[in-house]
């Protein structure tokens, strides 16, 4: 998939699907998978037009909104599609401005060069979202473009999907939510310098700075994990809390990882959350925390085992 801009030539027309696709689950990969299938039948591109940041972001920026992705990451989780081109168009105040007609001829047809659009049925556009699909398929007999419509039932088992993923993983239910998505969700960040407090309880950790304060972060608690490291595929266990046992006023994101000793500070990692083995709690003293990591890092191993089997 090549990453394209508003500023690409699609000289033989393109097959086109919008949406923010926050969290690419089941539902989404089901729409990309009858673009990726139509483009191929009629010789056209294949395009996803997406948006960023997020309405909300914009046009509300009170709103707290937690997304599934940050931007990086859906670009990564779409790159996995067989789609030929992924456009991110920077959705601004006087992009939101734009007329339904000024949207259509300029972004849909001048520049993306549309010759199918596959859309839900409740698409609204346009300033002030007053256009819909109705309006989209008259400015495709004006303009050239076919319209193909998402079914109610398409798009509800979309919504469902989003709002049940995001509930899942405030309630720690992991499972569920990777079930939904079909791939476990990660988090993605930078490795800095905690306090130190897994090397002395002889459990290393790699502390995850998460920049984008928009992406979702699970329920506190414990985890079972997975990374690649230098190509090389490796588990360990996730804290995300506050470590109340060492008084921490501070949420924070910690690993620790089975048969590895890599400095990675400063390096990028992408962490896979499998599955949550326990709330985060307070424990009287450090050695009574010890002795609940070696319990954690058992039944860790145990549900790699049989993940694998």
């Amino acid at each position: 998939m090549r990453e394209g801009t508003l500023h690409t030539k699609f000289n033989n027309g393109s097959i086109i699907t919008i949406g923010t696709f926050d969290g690419v689950h089941i539902g989404h990969q089901k729409i990309i998978r009858r673009l990726t299938e139509t483009a191929r039948e009629r010789a056209l591109k294949s395009v996803v037009l997406t948006f960023f940041p997020h309405p909300r972001m914009v046009l509300q920026p009170d709103f707290d909104i937690k997304l599934l992705h940050t931007i990086t990451e859906r670009r990564e989780v779409l790159s996995q599609f067989g789609l030929d081109e992924l456009v991110i168009k920077e959705f601004t105040n006087d992009f939101s401005n734009l007329s339904a007609q000024d949207y259509v001829k300029k972004i849909l047809v001048d520049e993306l060069n549309a010759k199918h659009i596959i859309i839900g049925y409740d698409h609204h556009f346009g300033k002030n979202r007053t256009a819909n699909i109705d309006d989209l398929k008259v400015y495709g007999q004006e303009y050239g473009f076919t319209v193909e419509e998402i079914s109610a039932q398409d798009i509800e088992a979309v919504a469902v999907s989003s709002t049940k993923i995001r509930q899942s993983l405030l309630q720690g239910d992991v499972m569920t939510a990777n079930s939904y998505l079909g791939y476990p969700y990660f988090i993605t960040g930078k490795i800095i310098r905690g306090r130190g407090i897994g090397k002395t309880l002889n459990f290393p950790t790699a502390n995850l700075q998460v920049p984008e304060t928009y992406k979702l972060i699970p329920k506190d608690g414990v985890y079972v994990v997975r990374s690649c490291i230098d190509d090389i595929r490796v588990f360990g266990m996730m804290n995300i809390g506050s470590n109340p046992t060492f008084k921490g006023d501070k949420k924070s994101i910690e690993v620790h990882f089975f048969d590895t000793d890599q400095d990675l500070y400063h390096t990028i990692v992408k962490v896979e959350i499998l599955c949550r083995l326990r709330d985060e709690r307070k424990f009287e003293s450090s050695d009574l925390l010890k002795l609940q990591l070696e319990k954690d890092r058992i039944n860790a191993l145990n549900f790699i085992e049989k993940y694998h089997e």
